[in-house]
């Protein structure tokens, strides 16, 4: 999930071609970009989409932002948006674990009235002061949360903290990526609002990568091809990445703890992460049959 491109669920006419856009995942919006007056008719017109065959068949993950659980909005959100195909119901504004439990507790309510045959998870927006503080226990509230998502705008601009301010951007990524991490969840990036300002974007992505995040939300296409480059794994990496497996294979066998790969110490975590990497290029398509081959793939 490199990119992650928002979509106004009041912009039906803008539904096919996200579909067949070159993003990741496609977030339909229901909280900030929809009016309230327009909140019905832009949940209907959602349920139209998840429920149609173009939605069943993409291959994109699917992922609706709802309204916050203290809105009046919620519930019907989620009756309209728990559907076969949906991977994940992004949840604003949580403050609490209860506030998790009770999110979950309606989805897990909703999936059943509409037959849902697979759980869907929760991506919980960390933007307020107070979420962040408790980023780790929220995201061990309940199971079905599958990664925190930094919201650097509701988070900096009610403090008056420059969003552009670079040391508090990498306080505020480390500090959610260490609470993903405590709780075994992904970290996904923060959107970024100048659509003129592309260095500024991959600047900020790169940033992201750097500090373990899986990718960025994207506000205009022209951001997506963008993230998809910054959250590539480089040729290199899944090089290294490949040897390092079939070095772990072959010192297991041997009974060898630590040894050495591209001239680097290797033990443990590192083998732990270059396994994650090769999957990720596997998923991608970036192996090529021999690195198939020899990672076991």
């Amino acid at each position: 999930m490199r990119s992650k491109l928002f979509v106004p669920a009041s912009r039906p006419e803008l539904f096919a071609k996200a579909l067949a856009g070159a993003a990741d995942a496609l977030s339909f919006d229901l909280e900030d970009s929809v009016t309230p007056e327009r909140k019905p008719q832009a949940r209907a017109d959602l349920r139209v989409l998840l429920e149609s065959s173009d939605a069943l068949a993409s291959d994109k993950t699917l992922i609706v932002r709802v309204n916050a659980l203290s809105t009046p909005h919620f519930a019907a959100d989620i009756d309209a948006v728990a559907r076969n195909g949906v991977s994940l119901v992004n949840l604003p504004k949580p403050e609490h674990p209860d506030d998790v439990l009770a999110a979950a507790a309606a989805l897990e309510a909703a999936e059943r009235a509409n037959g849902v045959s697979a759980p869907i998870g929760l991506l919980l927006n960390v933007e307020s002061p107070r979420a962040l503080r408790q980023a780790a226990e929220l995201a061990a509230a309940h199971p079905r949360v599958a990664g925190l998502q930094l919201g650097l705008g509701d988070l900096f601009e009610p403090l008056g903290i420059a969003r552009r301010e670079n040391a508090a951007i990498e306080q505020a990524m480390f500090a959610l990526r260490i609470a993903a991490g405590e709780a075994n969840v992904f970290a996904y990036d923060s959107a970024f609002a100048n659509i003129k300002d592309a260095d500024g974007f991959r600047a900020e992505a790169q940033l992201a990568r750097a500090f373990g995040f899986i990718g960025k939300s994207c506000i205009h296409p022209s951001q997506i091809a963008i993230a998809n480059d910054v959250f590539r794994p480089p040729d290199e990496d899944i090089a290294h990445a490949v040897r390092v497996v079939v070095a772990a294979r072959e010192a297991d066998a041997k009974g060898v703890g630590a040894y050495v790969v591209d001239g680097r110490m290797i033990d443990p975590p590192f083998v732990e992460r270059a396994r994650v990497l090769v999957s990720d290029a596997a998923r991608l398509g970036l192996l090529s049959d021999e690195q198939r081959a020899v990672a076991g793939i």
